[in-house]
């Protein structure tokens, strides 16, 4: 018996963790109702763009930020070179959106959801740590946006 999991279960259990963390709750780890498209299909433009806290980021910046994320990430894997990224610049120059730019945001981070899932399908071998735990930061870290910008949301709705 091998202790070696196979690429077939954990492909599906990442795809299933992705699918509830972007698009569709099965109960893993999220409320009915709150993935991250379905969070930002609430979500007006003037709501995108209030910035949070007085410190932090508008919530078009955080969803920016997961867009670039998931691209360098993709880049990174596809290349196999590990450029250093100015991951402050969005935080810096992401504020307020117009409609039209929230939509295409939007749209931005499915394209770029929609090429980490082809880049998983396209991997026939997790050959190590650094593979594995990459495709695990994917979840963890938009998650935890996600975490984010609900929680700011609840504040820019309050008021």
């Amino acid at each position: 018996m091998s202790n070696q999991i196979q690429t077939e279960h954990f492909t599906t259990a990442l795809y299933m963790l992705l699918d509830e963390t972007f698009d569709n709750v099965h109960g893993i780890f999220l409320d009915k109702g709150t993935s991250l498209f379905e969070t930002l299909a609430t979500i007006s433009a003037e709501e995108a763009s209030i910035p949070v806290g007085g410190q932090c980021a508008t919530l078009a910046a955080q969803v920016k930020h997961v867009a670039f994320y998931l691209d360098v990430l993709e880049h990174n894997v596809r290349t196999q070179q590990f450029e250093p990224q100015d991951w402050g610049k969005i935080w810096r120059e992401t504020s307020a959106v117009t409609a039209e730019e929230w939509a295409e945001l939007k749209v931005q981070l499915r394209t770029s959801y929609d090429r980490i899932k082809r880049l998983i399908g396209e991997t026939t071998d997790w050959p190590g740590d650094r593979e594995i735990g990459g495709a695990i930061a994917t979840i963890v870290h938009t998650a935890y946006h996600l975490g984010e910008i609900r929680q700011a949301l609840c504040t820019v709705q309050a008021k």
